[in-house]
């Protein structure tokens, strides 16, 4: 097999991760440590009481809004995509087909969900549903691998990472699944693309440096640079709703974990401390909170890593949660 399938291959694997939590050597090997944050601090404590104030969104007129999670489950032969209320109760199946359904993620008006389908063998398709699971359509229509959807603020746009031209890169493409265009040329595999809140930049995780670090580029994909650099892999970032900072997983100190930090790459901050592994954050519509896979469900941290809750409590595999206020 040449190096070319095998990088090809890795960064498929990454891309599966959206829907396993746990930290799996066949594609993600555990870091080492790195001098940021060297001393793990005490491991919030966990409870099963409703997340508090991340549970709501207030609008401009200060009216409160609702909010859901969406994420992905492993509930009996494959993954599918679920909803439940933001405490956790209310959980709604979306998606039920024979295909491995993973990565969703809200648009910015909460009517839609886009996703990824994983077809079997190479293939893989960014499809979009109805909030209820409705009107569930192919966009990409390729016979390659495309993976991890994220929505444009202003909901007209779908970034994306493919590996339709030899290696994975970042595309973009217009909600309704026109005009797909790539973003990214690099050797490397880039993956997994975030849209900050104002629209100009795009977060994603690439091993362009030999390592698997998180990088920023504008939206048009030039003027790239790097946010990490550490032996353990950054990856899975999203960006808090004011755009001020990022959340991410990080192996730096041997297992997946959720950081923080600025959105220039400072400050990095480590929130969880559990040896099972912490994956794929996403942060409240208010900001106050993260909501992260673990090995044993779904669960929510306050942003300064306190206040622990488990919404989960089934033995299915949750993953790839997010996070929407909802009219």
């Amino acid at each position: 097999m040449s190096s070319q399938r095998l990088h090809r291959d890795l960064m498929r694997g990454l891309a599966v991760l959206t829907m396993l939590p746990v930290c799996l050597a066949i594609a993600i090997a555990c870091g080492g440590d790195t001098e940021a944050d060297p001393t793990p601090g005490p491991a919030a404590t966990e409870t099963s009481a409703p997340p508090s104030p991340g549970a709501t969104a207030s609008t401009d007129t200060g009216e409160a809004k609702a909010s859901k999670i969406a994420f992905a489950a492993h509930h009996e032969l494959n993954f599918d995509i679920y909803v439940m209320n933001a405490d956790g109760s209310d959980v709604v199946r979306l998606t039920s087909t024979r295909a491995e359904d993973g990565a969703p993620a809200w648009s910015p008006d909460a009517s839609t969900i886009a996703f990824q389908r994983e077809m079997g063998g190479f293939n893989s398709e960014i499809y979009v549903m109805g909030a209820d699971g409705s009107d569930q359509t192919n966009l990409t229509n390729t016979e390659w691998g495309d993976f991890g959807p994220a929505w444009s603020p202003d909901g007209t746009k779908i970034a994306f990472s493919s590996d339709r031209d030899g290696n994975q890169e970042i595309y973009v493409m217009n909600a309704d699944g026109s005009d797909q265009t790539r973003l990214t040329d690099d050797p490397s595999g880039d993956g997994r693309p975030a849209w900050s809140p104002d629209g100009t930049k795009i977060v994603f995780e690439s091993d362009r440096s030999g390592n698997l670090d998180l990088y920023v580029m504008n939206a048009d994909g030039s003027n790239v640079s790097a946010l990490t650099s550490h032996v353990g892999r950054d990856y899975g970032a999203a960006w808090s709703p004011d755009g001020s900072r990022i959340a991410f997983t990080s192996q730096r100190d041997g297992d997946g974990e959720i950081y923080v930090m600025s959105a220039n790459g400072s400050g990095q901050k480590r929130l969880t401390f559990d040896p099972s592994g912490d994956l794929y954050p996403a942060w409240s519509p208010d900001g106050s909170q993260i909501v992260f896979a673990r090995a044993n469900g779904v669960y929510v941290i306050d942003d300064a890593g306190g206040g622990l809750v488990r919404l989960t409590h089934d033995p299915a595999i949750d993953s790839s949660p997010d996070w929407a206020a909802v009219p």
